[in-house]
Protein backbone atom coordinates (compact mmCIF):
# COMPACT_ATOMS: atom_id res chain seq x y z
CA UNK A 1 0.00 0.00 0.00
CA UNK A 2 3.09 2.44 0.35
CA UNK A 3 4.28 1.51 -2.68
CA UNK A 4 0.83 2.45 -4.28
CA UNK A 5 0.39 5.67 -2.25
CA UNK A 6 3.47 6.77 -2.89
CA UNK A 7 2.76 6.51 -7.04
CA UNK A 8 -0.28 7.95 -6.88
CA UNK A 9 0.89 10.94 -4.76
CA UNK A 10 4.11 10.99 -7.09
CA UNK A 11 1.40 11.24 -10.04
CA UNK A 12 -0.07 14.54 -9.10
CA UNK A 13 4.06 15.50 -8.58
CA UNK A 14 5.29 15.17 -12.32
CA UNK A 15 1.87 15.65 -13.56
CA UNK A 16 1.28 19.58 -12.68
CA UNK A 17 4.13 20.80 -14.95
CA UNK A 18 2.49 19.21 -17.64
CA UNK A 19 -0.86 19.85 -17.21
CA UNK A 20 0.11 23.55 -16.75
CA UNK A 21 1.69 23.82 -20.69
CA UNK A 22 -1.49 21.60 -22.20
CA UNK A 23 -3.54 24.18 -20.99
CA UNK A 24 -0.94 26.86 -22.18
CA UNK A 25 -0.74 24.75 -25.13
CA UNK A 26 -4.60 24.58 -25.60
CA UNK A 27 -5.09 28.34 -26.42
CA UNK A 28 -2.34 28.92 -28.96
CA UNK A 29 -4.11 25.54 -30.63
CA UNK A 30 -8.03 26.19 -30.32
CA UNK A 31 -6.15 29.49 -32.62
CA UNK A 32 -4.71 27.45 -35.04
CA UNK A 33 -1.34 27.94 -33.91
CA UNK A 34 0.95 24.90 -32.90
CA UNK A 35 3.39 26.65 -30.25
CA UNK A 36 5.92 24.07 -30.75
CA UNK A 37 7.69 26.71 -27.83
CA UNK A 38 6.23 24.96 -24.87
CA UNK A 39 9.68 23.23 -24.36
CA UNK A 40 11.53 26.86 -24.42
CA UNK A 41 8.63 28.65 -22.28
CA UNK A 42 8.77 26.11 -19.32
CA UNK A 43 12.96 26.23 -19.73
CA UNK A 44 12.82 30.04 -18.86
CA UNK A 45 10.10 29.61 -16.95
CA UNK A 46 12.60 27.34 -14.60
CA UNK A 47 15.59 29.04 -15.27
CA UNK A 48 15.07 32.87 -14.80
CA UNK A 49 13.02 31.74 -11.68
CA UNK A 50 16.15 30.06 -10.28
CA UNK A 51 18.35 32.86 -11.44
CA UNK A 52 15.97 35.13 -10.03
CA UNK A 53 16.08 33.96 -6.34
CA UNK A 54 19.53 32.99 -6.22
CA UNK A 55 20.01 37.06 -6.66
CA UNK A 56 17.63 38.70 -5.11
CA UNK A 57 16.35 35.63 -2.18
CA UNK A 58 13.22 36.30 -2.91
CA UNK A 59 10.67 33.48 -4.27
CA UNK A 60 7.90 35.81 -5.15
CA UNK A 61 10.10 38.75 -6.70
CA UNK A 62 11.43 35.29 -8.89
CA UNK A 63 7.84 34.60 -9.59
CA UNK A 64 7.12 37.75 -11.36
CA UNK A 65 10.40 37.71 -13.23
CA UNK A 66 9.99 34.35 -14.44
CA UNK A 67 6.77 35.30 -16.05
CA UNK A 68 7.71 37.99 -17.43
CA UNK A 69 10.80 36.47 -19.34
CA UNK A 70 8.55 33.85 -20.41
CA UNK A 71 6.30 36.21 -22.03
CA UNK A 72 8.85 37.97 -23.47
CA UNK A 73 9.57 34.70 -25.16
CA UNK A 74 6.04 34.49 -25.76
CA UNK A 75 6.16 38.04 -27.57
CA UNK A 76 9.15 36.71 -29.96
CA UNK A 77 7.64 33.94 -31.15
CA UNK A 78 3.82 35.56 -31.67
CA UNK A 79 6.17 38.65 -33.83
CA UNK A 80 7.88 35.54 -36.16
CA UNK A 81 4.92 33.48 -36.50
CA UNK A 82 2.21 35.75 -36.40
CA UNK A 83 3.30 39.52 -37.82
CA UNK A 84 6.20 37.60 -39.82
CA UNK A 85 4.04 34.93 -41.13
CA UNK A 86 7.51 32.51 -40.45
CA UNK A 87 7.04 28.82 -40.09
CA UNK A 88 5.57 27.92 -36.58
CA UNK A 89 7.66 24.85 -36.08
CA UNK A 90 10.79 26.33 -37.02
CA UNK A 91 10.27 29.33 -34.97
CA UNK A 92 9.14 27.10 -31.71
CA UNK A 93 12.30 24.81 -32.21
CA UNK A 94 14.73 28.00 -32.78
CA UNK A 95 13.20 29.00 -29.62
CA UNK A 96 13.35 26.54 -27.70
CA UNK A 97 17.52 25.73 -28.71
CA UNK A 98 17.83 29.34 -27.91
CA UNK A 99 16.52 29.70 -24.31
CA UNK A 100 18.46 26.19 -23.33
CA UNK A 101 21.49 27.75 -24.51
CA UNK A 102 21.32 30.61 -22.64
CA UNK A 103 20.56 28.43 -19.36
CA UNK A 104 24.21 26.77 -20.04
CA UNK A 105 25.93 29.57 -21.37
CA UNK A 106 24.81 31.44 -18.24
CA UNK A 107 25.49 28.77 -15.88
CA UNK A 108 29.36 28.43 -17.47
CA UNK A 109 29.98 32.15 -16.93
CA UNK A 110 28.82 31.89 -13.69
CA UNK A 111 31.20 28.76 -13.29
CA UNK A 112 28.42 26.87 -11.67
CA UNK A 113 27.05 23.39 -12.54
CA UNK A 114 23.14 24.16 -11.93
CA UNK A 115 21.86 26.69 -9.12
CA UNK A 116 20.92 25.84 -5.80
CA UNK A 117 18.58 27.01 -4.18
CA UNK A 118 18.37 24.92 -0.93
CA UNK A 119 20.12 27.82 1.24
CA UNK A 120 17.17 30.22 0.02
CA UNK A 121 13.86 27.95 -0.47
CA UNK A 122 13.03 24.93 2.23
CA UNK A 123 11.27 22.63 -0.04
CA UNK A 124 9.10 21.24 2.68
CA UNK A 125 7.81 24.89 3.54
CA UNK A 126 6.09 24.67 0.40
CA UNK A 127 3.95 22.07 0.53
CA UNK A 128 0.64 22.69 1.82
CA UNK A 129 -1.59 20.80 4.09
CA UNK A 130 -5.75 20.54 3.15
CA UNK A 131 -7.33 20.57 6.04
CA UNK A 132 -10.02 18.44 5.47
CA UNK A 133 -8.28 16.11 3.51
CA UNK A 134 -5.37 15.76 6.12
CA UNK A 135 -7.42 13.76 8.62
CA UNK A 136 -8.20 11.04 5.99
CA UNK A 137 -5.42 8.32 6.55
CA UNK A 138 -5.11 7.61 2.52
CA UNK A 139 -6.47 10.80 0.95
CA UNK A 140 -4.40 12.37 2.60
CA UNK A 141 -1.52 11.00 1.55
CA UNK A 142 -2.04 11.23 -2.13
CA UNK A 143 -3.96 14.64 -2.17
CA UNK A 144 -2.42 16.92 0.49
CA UNK A 145 1.30 18.88 0.86
CA UNK A 146 1.32 19.45 -2.34
CA UNK A 147 2.36 22.80 -3.62
CA UNK A 148 0.41 25.76 -4.12
CA UNK A 149 1.02 25.71 -7.65
CA UNK A 150 0.13 21.59 -7.99
CA UNK A 151 -3.60 22.67 -6.80
CA UNK A 152 -4.18 26.10 -9.34
CA UNK A 153 -2.75 23.52 -11.95
CA UNK A 154 -5.94 21.24 -11.60
CA UNK A 155 -7.91 24.09 -10.58
CA UNK A 156 -7.30 25.94 -13.82
CA UNK A 157 -8.51 22.50 -15.81
CA UNK A 158 -12.22 23.58 -15.38
CA UNK A 159 -11.42 27.18 -15.17
CA UNK A 160 -9.65 26.59 -19.10
CA UNK A 161 -12.57 24.72 -19.96
CA UNK A 162 -15.47 27.62 -19.21
CA UNK A 163 -12.67 30.12 -20.92
CA UNK A 164 -12.72 28.24 -23.84
CA UNK A 165 -16.00 27.07 -24.06
CA UNK A 166 -17.99 29.18 -21.95
CA UNK A 167 -17.02 32.79 -22.72
CA UNK A 168 -16.82 35.47 -25.56
CA UNK A 169 -13.00 35.17 -26.22
CA UNK A 170 -13.41 31.45 -26.10
CA UNK A 171 -15.86 31.23 -28.44
CA UNK A 172 -14.04 33.90 -30.62
CA UNK A 173 -10.54 32.79 -30.49
CA UNK A 174 -12.20 29.00 -31.32
CA UNK A 175 -14.13 30.92 -34.16
CA UNK A 176 -10.28 31.96 -35.50
CA UNK A 177 -9.02 28.66 -35.02
CA UNK A 178 -11.91 27.03 -37.42
CA UNK A 179 -12.15 29.74 -40.13
CA UNK A 180 -10.01 32.74 -40.15
CA UNK A 181 -11.06 34.56 -42.72
CA UNK A 182 -14.53 34.14 -41.30
CA UNK A 183 -13.72 35.31 -38.17
CA UNK A 184 -12.17 38.32 -40.14
CA UNK A 185 -15.39 39.51 -41.80
CA UNK A 186 -17.15 39.62 -38.81
CA UNK A 187 -15.04 42.34 -37.70
CA UNK A 188 -12.23 39.83 -35.27
CA UNK A 189 -9.35 40.69 -34.99
CA UNK A 190 -7.44 37.50 -35.45
CA UNK A 191 -4.03 38.25 -35.15
CA UNK A 192 -4.98 39.66 -31.09
CA UNK A 193 -6.25 36.37 -30.50
CA UNK A 194 -3.41 34.54 -31.46
CA UNK A 195 -0.95 37.03 -29.84
CA UNK A 196 -3.25 36.78 -26.73
CA UNK A 197 -3.62 32.80 -26.70
CA UNK A 198 0.27 32.24 -27.22
CA UNK A 199 0.39 34.73 -23.86
CA UNK A 200 -1.16 33.10 -21.90
CA UNK A 201 0.48 29.80 -22.65
CA UNK A 202 3.67 31.85 -21.86
CA UNK A 203 2.36 32.63 -18.43
CA UNK A 204 1.20 28.66 -17.84
CA UNK A 205 4.79 27.49 -19.11
CA UNK A 206 6.44 29.67 -16.64
CA UNK A 207 4.14 28.62 -13.89
CA UNK A 208 5.05 24.88 -15.18
CA UNK A 209 8.65 26.03 -14.73
CA UNK A 210 8.88 27.42 -11.94
CA UNK A 211 7.27 24.45 -9.76
CA UNK A 212 9.37 22.30 -11.64
CA UNK A 213 12.60 24.00 -10.91
CA UNK A 214 11.92 26.32 -7.25
CA UNK A 215 8.79 25.50 -5.59
CA UNK A 216 9.52 21.52 -5.21
CA UNK A 217 13.55 20.88 -6.29
CA UNK A 218 15.07 24.82 -5.84
CA UNK A 219 17.13 23.37 -7.98
CA UNK A 220 17.93 24.12 -12.01
CA UNK A 221 19.90 22.26 -13.98
CA UNK A 222 20.37 21.87 -17.56
CA UNK A 223 18.09 19.58 -19.17
CA UNK A 224 15.69 19.21 -16.30
CA UNK A 225 12.46 19.94 -18.46
CA UNK A 226 13.38 16.61 -20.13
CA UNK A 227 11.16 16.96 -22.74
CA UNK A 228 7.67 18.09 -20.74
CA UNK A 229 6.65 21.04 -23.46
CA UNK A 230 6.48 17.53 -26.00
CA UNK A 231 4.61 15.64 -23.77
CA UNK A 232 2.43 18.48 -23.36
CA UNK A 233 1.61 18.90 -27.17
CA UNK A 234 1.49 14.96 -27.57
CA UNK A 235 -1.66 15.36 -24.40
CA UNK A 236 -3.36 17.99 -27.00
CA UNK A 237 -2.94 15.83 -29.52
CA UNK A 238 -4.53 12.79 -28.05
CA UNK A 239 -6.83 14.88 -26.03
CA UNK A 240 -8.27 16.31 -29.24
CA UNK A 241 -6.98 19.86 -27.55
CA UNK A 242 -10.10 19.52 -24.91
CA UNK A 243 -9.23 20.73 -21.52
CA UNK A 244 -10.55 17.81 -19.69
CA UNK A 245 -9.46 15.21 -21.83
CA UNK A 246 -5.84 16.16 -22.55
CA UNK A 247 -5.54 16.81 -18.73
CA UNK A 248 -6.22 13.44 -18.30
CA UNK A 249 -3.05 11.97 -20.83
CA UNK A 250 -1.06 14.83 -19.06
CA UNK A 251 -1.72 12.57 -15.88
CA UNK A 252 -0.91 9.37 -17.67
CA UNK A 253 2.34 10.31 -18.66
CA UNK A 254 2.55 11.27 -14.95
CA UNK A 255 1.78 7.94 -14.13
CA UNK A 256 4.63 6.64 -16.41
CA UNK A 257 7.32 9.01 -14.93
CA UNK A 258 5.75 8.08 -11.18
CA UNK A 259 6.32 4.72 -12.32
CA UNK A 260 9.67 4.77 -13.63
CA UNK A 261 10.67 6.47 -10.41
CA UNK A 262 8.83 4.38 -8.14
CA UNK A 263 9.76 0.60 -9.96
CA UNK A 264 13.37 1.99 -10.25
CA UNK A 265 13.85 1.86 -6.78
CA UNK A 266 13.82 -1.67 -6.17
CA UNK A 267 15.53 -2.39 -9.57
CA UNK A 268 19.30 -2.34 -8.78
CA UNK A 269 21.54 -2.06 -11.59
CA UNK A 270 18.88 -1.88 -14.28
CA UNK A 271 17.17 0.86 -12.67
CA UNK A 272 17.94 3.09 -15.45
CA UNK A 273 16.00 1.03 -17.99
CA UNK A 274 12.88 2.51 -16.37
CA UNK A 275 14.19 6.08 -17.57
CA UNK A 276 12.38 5.08 -21.09
CA UNK A 277 8.71 4.06 -19.22
CA UNK A 278 7.38 7.71 -19.75
CA UNK A 279 8.68 8.22 -23.65
CA UNK A 280 7.88 4.39 -24.64
CA UNK A 281 4.18 5.33 -22.91
CA UNK A 282 4.04 8.21 -25.09
CA UNK A 283 4.78 6.32 -28.41
CA UNK A 284 2.08 3.91 -27.38
CA UNK A 285 -0.83 6.17 -26.74
CA UNK A 286 0.41 8.47 -29.78
CA UNK A 287 -0.16 4.41 -31.96
CA UNK A 288 -3.21 3.58 -30.07
CA UNK A 289 -4.88 6.74 -30.79
CA UNK A 290 -3.55 7.03 -34.17
CA UNK A 291 -4.98 4.01 -35.27
CA UNK A 292 -8.13 4.89 -33.51
CA UNK A 293 -8.65 7.92 -35.57
CA UNK A 294 -7.30 6.31 -39.11
CA UNK A 295 -10.55 3.22 -38.25
CA UNK A 296 -12.94 6.31 -37.27
CA UNK A 297 -12.07 7.89 -40.68
CA UNK A 298 -12.09 4.73 -42.97
CA UNK A 299 -15.46 3.75 -41.52
CA UNK A 300 -17.19 7.54 -42.30
CA UNK A 301 -15.58 7.10 -45.88
CA UNK A 302 -17.65 3.49 -46.23
CA UNK A 303 -20.43 5.14 -44.84
CA UNK A 304 -20.52 8.08 -47.81
CA UNK A 305 -19.72 5.93 -50.50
Amino acid sequence: MNLLGNILYDTIYHSTPIILAVLGGLFAYKANVLNIGLEGMIVMGAFSSSLSILLFGNFYLGMIIAVACTLIVGLIFSLFSITLKSNFIITGFGLNILVAAIGTFTLKFMKLSNINLSQIINVNDMKVAIPVVDGIPILSSILSNHTIITYVAFLLIAVVYVVLYKTRFGIHLRVVGENEEAAKSVGLKSDMLKYSSILIGAVLCALAGINLSAERMALYTDNMVAGRGFIAIAAIYCGKAHPVKSSIYAILFGLARSLAINLGLYAGPISGLFDMIPYIMIVLVLLFVSSMESKKTRLRGFRNA
